[in-house]
């Protein structure tokens, strides 16, 4: 269970993402991790001719960022086409549902915290 100032942290973000990019929906963390991997990525969030396997990648990508500052993965560098790679730095640990989605919020608020937010 994420803490309350995360939690208000959290709804605070979804807020922020649905009042930007939601179609009146409740945006999810598979939403917020694309967004985030277009923004890695460079791209404008509005764009809307990702392929299938393209919007998994951007996922990943996302994924990879916001592991980084916790040791696992590491940017090595682009392609040509300007899309980030990292390489897996140590082994993942093994987490429930659960404790899976509370790391990737925590990850997310994290990101948020250091790269979105100005205040």
């Amino acid at each position: 269970m994420l803490e309350q100032e995360n939690r208000n942290k959290w709804n605070r973000i979804i807020s922020f993402v649905k009042e930007r990019f939601g179609d009146g929906e409740e945006p999810d963390i598979d939403v917020v991790l694309f967004l985030i991997g277009v923004r890695e990525l460079g791209l404008p969030p509005k764009r809307k001719s990702f392929k299938k396997d393209q919007k998994l990648e951007l996922m990943h990508i996302a994924i990879c960022r916001l592991l980084s500052p916790y040791g696992y993965y590491k940017l090595i560098g682009q392609d040509q086409e300007g899309w980030p790679h990292y390489e897996l730095q140590k082994k993942l640990p093994h987490l429930k549902a659960g404790e899976q989605s509370i790391l990737m919020k925590e990850a997310v608020i994290r990101y948020f915290d250091e790269e979105i937010w100005e205040d």
